[in-house]
């Protein structure tokens, strides 16, 4: 009986050491979201000292706005670039650097070092490299090997993809890196009897490699696309939205209506589209990857 006392107040104490996250958790994530959700039912703005509930205008207003529209679509294309993409790459490269290669930790260290930048300071280094006048790096190579310079952040066909490319560049390595702790789980016995029994390295990929990185792929795509779908501060330091609206993203957009313009009550009703599509977004995928897990296992 006293050693189920002492077990009781032990396990207290452990609950008692999640109250501090528990708090943060309510103060800067619930809170905010239920306050988003009643302010997203007023005219609460800048311009007046008055809020008044207005009903369901504001998410009327937002089928309206073109700005908004082109914000969601282009988040939706840069999510999807970036998750297709930034997998596709880190998976094959996490194979090659798992194997016993000389190079192999420098190699890491190299691919996994852009992740440890600071955005702000990727986006500036990137607008110098690209920028479409004389001391743009990339133009000057591209007009030494005998091609026409391009506007690579000035041109609204190409910005977001553009942007796109040094995003890859940064996040591909952190993707690589847990693909090679799932990789480092596997055990070399199956792969010694796969080739016993005449597989080659195709085989082995499909049947025994990626099976077994069902949750690094899993944990890799979600993470993302939810990261692509609001991303910021790339495009800020970038193009800030530009040319035009073409790598306007939901997050640009959703600032530019609260902090620039002041139209709070609109921009919560914003920000709650937005977490709706996140929510729908993430919970299809996951569906999909449950069903792929299901077949492969």
């Amino acid at each position: 009986m006293q050693l189920n006392k002492a077990t009781i107040k032990k396990e207290i104490r452990y609950e008692f050491l999640l109250l501090p996250a528990l708090v943060g958790y309510l103060i800067f994530f619930i809170y905010p979201t239920i306050s988003s959700f009643v302010y997203s039912l007023t005219d609460w703005s800048v311009f007046s000292q008055e809020i008044s509930f207005v009903g369901f205008k504001n998410f009327v207003k937002l089928t309206e706005d073109k700005e908004i529209l082109i914000g969601i679509k282009n988040s939706i294309i840069y999510a999807l670039l970036m998750t297709v993409l930034q997998n596709c790459i880190a998976i094959p490269l996490a194979v090659v650097l798992d194997r016993d290669l000389k190079t192999k930790n420098i190699l890491r260290m190299i691919f996994f070092s852009p992740a440890v930048l600071s955005i702000m300071v990727v986006g500036y280094l990137w607008s110098y490299i690209m920028a479409s006048t004389e001391y743009g790096l990339l133009n000057r190579i591209i007009q030494c090997l005998g091609f026409k310079k391009v506007n690579w952040l000035g041109d609204e066909k190409i910005a977001l993809f553009s942007i796109v490319i040094t995003q890859l560049w940064q996040w591909t390595g952190w993707a690589m890196v847990i693909y090679l702790a799932n990789l480092q789980s596997i055990p070399v016995e199956l792969y010694e009897s796969a080739k016993i029994d005449g597989a080659n390295g195709f085989q082995e990929f499909f049947r025994i490699t990626l099976p077994l990185m069902v949750p690094s792929v899993s944990f890799n795509t979600i993470m993302s696309m939810i990261g692509g779908l609001k991303v910021f501060d790339i495009v800020f330091s970038m193009t800030s939205g530009g040319p035009g609206f073409a790598t306007e993203t939901i997050t640009t957009v959703l600032i530019k209506r609260a902090f620039t313009e002041g139209f709070y009550g609109y921009a919560c009703a914003y920000s709650v589209v937005f977490l709706l599509l996140i929510i729908a977004i993430s919970s299809i995928q996951r569906w999909f990857l449950e069903k792929w897990e299901d077949k492969v296992s």
